[in-house]
């Protein structure tokens, strides 16, 4: 490995982006506290929401920096151990919410948090994706290196850690929208490890599957099949037509800071997993596009450094580019209709401290990595699936 000067543009962008979910928050804040007021009775000041934001951002910020500090290889020793409590958290969760414990805080038919009182909340599936990233890079790094990712010491422990995931996140949790993002990671890193590719398609098709029976033995989750195809009432469509109102009120430029109408209570989960909705009515086409080319251009720097990174780090960097930009592609499609509704925030900018600050600590930690450049030196004649020679991903035709 070779040490350098880090890829500062991602520090940058990060920064930037958790600047413009501040400013977001803090013109729409007010509206939301006058409306969870008279919707729900609670007396939240108008700063509530800001002041929370600015605590979330501010702990974001040590969390990057923390990880850009933190060497790699602690956290390497420590994967197993990270993902093991991940799951042990969300068992934690799910226990406590069956028994109906205050300490399991549960909205919109779905167990999701730790009550943590006066700290707020917890969300352990975002813990769990951070360790999922790093125990499976290493898993997939190792057997690699053995020549062996086909065998069952390297599937068996791969598929069990996916499947207890995916069943404490989609099925316990009820949240589908997370466990797109863990599916992304579990199948972007066993692609990018080099496995053969009926062993991949094996495993896309029993998760496609397990995905089918989830949304059909899911009334609300069917529903919203339904109001995508436009069979819904009128009710199953208001989050969407309101979503698209917003987007289409802001027009080129936008109404401006502190204009929007949706933000009243208009547009449900306006600071959370609508806001890119929100920031359209505010900041119009050309500030969504700015946005948009914002995320484009972090992930083409996360990309940059897996190419350049060794087997184990470039798939730590895979692993954190599907779980960011699956988030941001499926948020912004629904937002616009694309896609069905589905609860997943925007990365770095939706409201919230848990997310945010765990997205924060795996751009921390890509930024450390860029510090470094890999190169691994095999005897196999192979090619990058994405057309790349010279670097990690340059290392399948001898496998095929």
């Amino acid at each position: 490995m070779r040490k350098h000067r880090s890829d500062r543009v991602i520090a940058v962008l990060t920064f930037v982006l958790l600047a413009v979910g501040l400013v977001v928050i803090f013109a729409i804040g007010p509206q939301r506290a006058n409306f969870m007021n008279s919707a729900y009775g609670v007396n939240y000041s108008t700063n509530y929401f800001f002041i929370h934001q600015l605590i979330s951002v501010t702990l974001s910020v040590a969390a990057f920096i923390f990880a850009f500090k933190l060497p790699y290889d602690v956290l390497r020793k420590y994967s197993k151990i990270l993902v093991f409590t991940g799951l042990g958290l969300c068992a934690l969760l799910a226990v406590l919410s069956l028994i109906g414990s205050s300490l399991a805080s549960c909205q919109l038919g779905g167990c999701r948090w730790f009550n943590l009182g006066p700290l707020g909340g917890f969300q352990p599936a975002e813990f769990l994706k951070l360790g999922l990233v790093l125990y499976l890079a290493q898993l997939a790094a190792r057997y690699k290196k053995e020549g062996k990712l086909e065998s069952r010491d390297f599937l068996q422990p791969y598929a069990i850690v996916s499947i207890l995931a995916l069943v404490f996140i989609v099925i316990l949790q009820k949240d589908l929208g997370t466990g797109i993002a863990v599916v992304a990671i579990v199948l972007s890193i066993l692609y990018m490890s080099g496995i053969k590719i009926q062993y991949f398609l094996a495993a896309l098709g029993i998760i496609f599957a397990a995905g089918i029976v989830s949304i059909i033995t899911s009334p609300h989750r069917m529903e919203r099949i339904f109001t995508f195809s436009g069979e819904g009432s009128s009710d199953d469509t208001y989050h969407i037509e309101n979503a698209e109102m917003a987007i289409g009120t802001g027009g080129l430029f936008g109404v401006g800071i502190g204009n929007s109408v949706q933000a009243t209570g208009y547009l449900p989960e306006s600071i959370n997993d609508s806001v890119f909705a929100v920031m359209g009515e505010t900041f119009g086409f050309v500030g969504l596009s700015a946005i948009v080319a914002i995320f484009a251009v972090l992930l083409s720097r996360v990309l940059k450094v897996a190419n350049k990174s060794g087997t184990e780090r470039g798939l730590v960097a895979i692993g954190i580019f599907a779980w960011i930009g699956t988030q941001m592609v499926v948020n912004i499609a629904a937002m616009t209709g694309l896609v069905p509704l589905t609860g997943i925030t925007l990365p770095l900018l939706s409201y919230g401290g848990t997310s945010m600050m765990f997205v924060s600590f795996s751009l921390g930690l890509i930024l450390q990595l860029s510090c470094y450049t890999g190169r691994e030196v095999n005897n196999e004649d192979i090619s990058s699936r994405r057309g790349l020679r010279g670097t990690y991903y340059s290392g399948r035709r001898g496998r095929a």
